[in-house]
């Protein structure tokens, strides 16, 4: 038997498979192949078949989809497109006594989708020897027969069909019976014992008989059984089956012990020849595993799990026999029907993800395959998705959706999706199932960096040193990775002709300005720079913002002294009248400070004088006045020492010295040559008697002068000196405010003899209705300011003296 199996597989892989024209019924292409082939053997060619390049199945992900689920069996090459044989095919155990054993694929192509129905046509081989129910068949027969009594025999069972079923029977030569083959209602074969000479029972009580079954197949097989005839009393009346066939209608699932059918046959004879016993005469095995028969009341209960999805009908021949061995036989039909039992199966068949941010709306994300074992409505199968999430399904082909976004996608917002899909049945009651499809955003770079301030202000303190720490800007990016990495830098600009980057430096990492320099508030007290914040994506975005820069100021500027002229100019000396009361303003000294605010805020105070308790000066604007009304017997000569002070921390301090003259008139200048000073050597005797002589001289032939002037012009300034030319100095403010600012502006021309430029006389003249800017104290105005004799102008006259020149 097992050398006969072995050529007939071998025959099969020698068959030539070729392709049948496609049936409605079946699908787009058709195969037909024979049952029992060996694993990678070539069924056909699907590539070619229906037209698709060869070339495309893999970059279309071809695949192969069975319709319902079951086995695969077979396979697609995606190399060569060829249609091969994956599993061992038993077309005996797929479709049983069927004379149709279709197998259905789906031949799923994506990009676009596409899907081909393939039907595989199982053809039957003989594989299978025709096999008996039993081992042994016992026949009783009365010795009453008479020739030509026919006696049915059990019908022998082939699991394969058409010619390679059971075609005939043979019975061991004996010299009673002959068989006799007939052909039943649903084409089976059976044989018949016809008894040709009649049977003795004194002769022979029994007998054995080989009975031979052969199928028509090449090469044949049979099966053999042996028929032992026991000769007993006449019983001449065979069992009667109420039904010729049982149909039956049966839902899936039953319990277990359950009633499907009872048969049920009357026997016309008395006593044992009128018992019937009931017994499965023709059933597959699988049959066998659901249905169990009880032999004496004919009744078929449920043994096994009956499923649709399985099965769909079964089919069974009872046999009804007498206790004589007389039988008859009837068919049994169950058709099974669906319930609602199987919840719809959602098969995600492609995903891309990561999908990008920048995908336009209704593109493709993933393939949805849904698939119901039921049938009728229970099969028929709608699919939802959750609200609130961009994606949508659209129907394709049959059980086919396409995953589709809805709106524009942002990974800042919303980076990953658990999209839930219900797929929900049409059954009484209807049956769901949920699948969660988990899907990643990737990252575009479509943010620019944002900076946390929409302007940046950072104060320094002057004299800072190179690399102190500035500001620190921040900007943000939400995008991912690189494209989230943010660099910072300086917009390149310059500062009063410098280039930016000779000031500041930052930090491309960090955001951290860093100071290149020390800054010097006098030159520059504020300054703007942008900062640049780019990411690294591809092409990168960038934001720009300003971050101004102050310098605050510091106290590192001493009071400058303008008037009276610092140590190491000429000696001045002012002429203070002896009739000079309490209160008068005797001079005055002014200063001013570089720095700024507070820093610049001076006070001015007396630290040595000649006479401590005849003049004060004011703290704030640094006007010297008498103390008390001048004596006769106050010191002709007054030196004062002034310090100013500045209000900053430290403060600093400048000092100057002032010389002051009480006299009422110029006649009293020669006792000038009396005049000393502590601070001065041996010379300053003979530089003074010098400059008394020139003095006297020019002031009688100034007197000459004044006097022919008047006379020619009332107009004109009366001068003191002969041949004088006068020329305006400077305009000294006589106060300074809290903020450093000059008030009550007092304008101090200075007139030089033109023999010499050492002795000077100084007219002072309060101008009340007057003041002059800031940037204007140290320059020399254009026109010479006219002087007045009288009284009401507040003439003062004050004589300098270069004690160089005095002897």
């Amino acid at each position: 038997m097992g050398d006969k199996k072995s050529s007939l597989s071998n025959l099969a892989c020698g068959l030539v498979f070729f392709l049948i024209s496609a049936l409605p019924c079946f699908g787009d292409v058709s195969y037909s192949v024979p049952e029992e082939m060996k694993r990678g053997s070539i069924i056909g060619n699907i590539a070619k078949d229906i037209g698709v390049d060869v070339t495309s199945l893999s970059a279309r992900k071809a695949r192969l989809d069975t319709d319902g689920g079951h086995r695969r069996f077979c396979d697609i090459n995606l190399n060569s497109g060829d249609f091969i044989v994956s599993e061992r095919i038993d077309r005996e155990e797929l479709c049983g006594e069927k004379a149709s054993c279709p197998l259905k694929y789906e031949l799923v192509l994506e990009d676009p989708l596409e899907l081909h129905r393939i039907t595989l046509q199982i053809q039957d081989i003989n594989d299978n020897p025709p096999t008996f129910a039993r081992e042994l068949i016992k026949l009783e027969i009365q010795e009453s027969a008479v020739k030509g009594a026919r006696f049915p025999l059990d019908e022998a069972h082939d699991a394969d069909i058409g010619q390679n079923a059971v075609q005939s029977y043979t019975l061991q030569r004996n010299d009673h019976f002959v068989l006799a083959v007939h052909t039943n209602t649903d084409g089976g074969k059976y044989g018949e014992l016809v008894l040709e000479r009649e049977l003795d029972r004194e002769e022979q009580k029994e007998l054995t008989l080989l009975l031979t079954a052969n199928d028509g197949g090449t090469p044949q097989r049979s099966g053999t059984v042996v028929v032992h005839i026991a000769v007993l009393d006449a019983n001449d009346n065979i069992p009667v089956f109420s039904q010729a066939v049982y149909e039956v209608s049966l839902p899936e699932n039953p319990p277990l012990g359950s009633v499907v059918v009872a048969v049920s046959a009357t026997d016309a004879d008395e006593g044992a020849n009128g018992e019937v016993t009931y017994d499965f005469s023709r059933i597959s095995d699988k049959t066998k595993k659901v249905f169990s028969i009880n032999h004496k009341t004919g009744e078929i209960r449920i043994s096994g799990t009956i499923d649709f999805e399985e099965e769909s009908v079964y089919e069974m021949r009872i046999e009804g026999k007498d206790g004589a061995g007389l039988a008859s036989h009837t068919k049994v039909i169950i058709e099974i029907t669906d319930m609602n039992d199987n919840s719809p199966v959602i098969h995600l068949k492609s995903l891309k993800n990561p999908i990008t941010e920048s995908a336009i709306p209704g593109t493709e994300v993933g393939i949805i395959n849904v698939q119901d074992k039921d049938s009728g409505e229970n099969r028929q199968v709608r699919c939802s998705i959750q609200q609130n999430v961009p994606f949508k399904l659209v129907p394709s082909i049959k059980n086919y959706y396409s995953l589709v976004t809805t709106s524009e996608l942002d990974r800042e917002l919303v980076s990953d999706y658990n999209i839930t899909i219900t797929a929900t049945d049409e059954g009484s009651p209807p049956l769901s199932s949920s699948k969660t499809v988990q899907l990643s955003v990737s990252d575009v770079n479509d943010n620019p960096p944002l900076f946390d301030e929409q302007s940046y202000s950072a104060y320094v303190t002057e004299n800072n040193k190179p690399g102190t720490s500035v500001i620190s800007v921040r900007a943000r990016d939400p995008d991912w990775r690189q494209n989230g990495t943010v660099f910072y830098s300086l917009l390149s600009s310059e500062v009063s002709g410098v280039p930016v980057s000779s000031f500041l430096s930052i930090n491309g990492d960090t955001g951290v300005i860093h100071s290149v320099w020390s800054f010097d508030y006098e030159q520059f007290r504020n300054f703007k720079v942008q900062v640049v914040a780019r990411d690294n994506g591809s092409p990168p975005l960038s934001s720009n913002v300003t971050v101004s820069v102050f310098i605050t100021d510091e106290n590192d500027n001493s009071p400058q002294i303008l008037y009276p002229a610092p140590t190491g100019n000429s000696l001045m000396t002012e002429i203070v009248p002896k009739a000079a009361h309490a209160g008068s303003l005797v001079s005055k000294v002014i200063a001013v400070d570089a720095d700024s605010g507070q820093n610049a805020w001076l006070s001015y105070a007396i630290v040595k004088s000649t006479d401590p308790g005849l003049f004060t000066i004011a703290v704030h604007s640094g006007e010297i006045r008498a103390q008390r009304d001048i004596s006769e017997s106050d010191s002709q000569k007054q030196n004062l020492v002034i310090s100013v002070k500045d209000n900053g921390k430290p403060a600093l301090t400048s000092s100057c010295s002032v010389y002051l003259l009480i006299s009422d008139n110029l006649a009293e200048v020669p006792e000038l040559k009396d005049m000393h000073y502590e601070e001065n050597n041996s010379k300053l005797t003979s530089y003074l008697i010098i400059a008394l002589v020139s003095v006297s001289t020019f002031f009688l032939t100034f007197i000459i002068l004044i006097v022919t002037i008047r006379f020619c012009s009332r107009r004109k300034p009366r001068l003191l000196f002969d041949s004088a030319v006068a020329i305006p100095s400077a305009y000294f403010p006589a106060e300074v405010d809290a903020t450093g600012t000059l008030r009550s502006s007092y304008n101090y021309d200075t007139y030089l003899t033109t023999g010499s430029r050492t002795s000077d006389f100084k007219f002072v003249r309060s101008f009340n209705d007057m003041t002059l800017p800031t940037d204007q104290t140290l320059r020399k105005p254009n026109e010479i300011t006219d002087t007045k004799d009288s009284a009401e102008d507040g003439f003062k006259c004050a004589t300098l003296l270069d004690p160089k020149q005095v002897n």
